[in-house]
């Protein structure tokens, strides 16, 4: 049985993280990292008990691959506001999702959603900005880690920011028309409230300022 480079301690603790909810429980009882200082490997993420967005859906995708998943990746893209990455997952022909994040609706997804846009669509609601918008308009097709093999992103000690680029480049769907842009209201103050539940502030070093460059370089334009 291969551990991916990971040492018997270390697969061992991932694989016992099962069903797949036990994963989301290990990343939320990881220290938020709200500056965004660094992109982690599932192995430092062990070691040092702290993830952000990028690092935390790394983590999560090393412990499905261990538990016999492929090891995929979803970003989801914001307006106005930072994006998204989750690891996703197949359980009896659905899929499901597993997330660190600020907020307190942008986490976990049980394996109930019979297509990935379903599944993106799940976080609409929840996925809002500091004035109160809905923000999430796009989401990726799968992105399959073990592309990243060679660079060990499972186990190696240095950051992994070269993942978030690749996602800047992936084929991304739209979730709304422009019509249904125009009409969206704000956020519910109590889900707007309850969403924030144990946000920390983020830093300037943030994974999503460093995509959001990546992303005006490739359109020429601004966030």
């Amino acid at each position: 049985m291969t551990t991916f480079g990971f040492t018997a301690r270390e697969a061992a603790l991932l694989r016992r993280l099962t069903p797949e909810w036990r994963i989301q429980k290990f990343l939320d009882d990881t220290t938020y990292d709200g500056a965004g200082a660094a992109c982690r490997s599932p192995r430092r993420v062990l070691r040092e008990r702290t993830a952000q967005c990028l690092d935390g859906a790394l983590c999560a995708a090393a412990a499905l691959r261990l538990q016999g998943h492929p090891p995929l990746i979803m970003d989801l893209e914001a307006d106005r506001d930072d994006d998204h990455v989750v690891a996703i997952f197949r359980r009896n022909g659905h899929w499901g999702a597993i997330a660190r994040s600020n907020y307190s609706g942008l986490r976990f997804r049980e394996p109930v959603f019979r297509t990935l846009r379903e599944l993106a669509l799940s976080y609409f609601e929840h996925y809002f900005n500091l004035r109160r918008q809905k923000s999430l308009r796009r989401y990726s097709v799968p992105v399959d880690l073990s592309r990243f093999d060679d660079r060990q992103w499972m186990t190696s000690d240095a950051d992994q920011w070269e993942i978030g680029a690749h996602l800047v480049h992936v084929r991304h769907f739209a979730l709304l028309t422009p019509a249904m842009q125009r009409d969206l209201g704000p956020v519910d103050r109590r889900l707007f409230d309850a969403g924030k539940l144990g946000r920390q502030m983020r830093g300037p070093a943030s994974l999503d300022g460093m995509r959001n460059t990546a992303r005006k370089r490739r359109t020429g334009g601004s966030s």
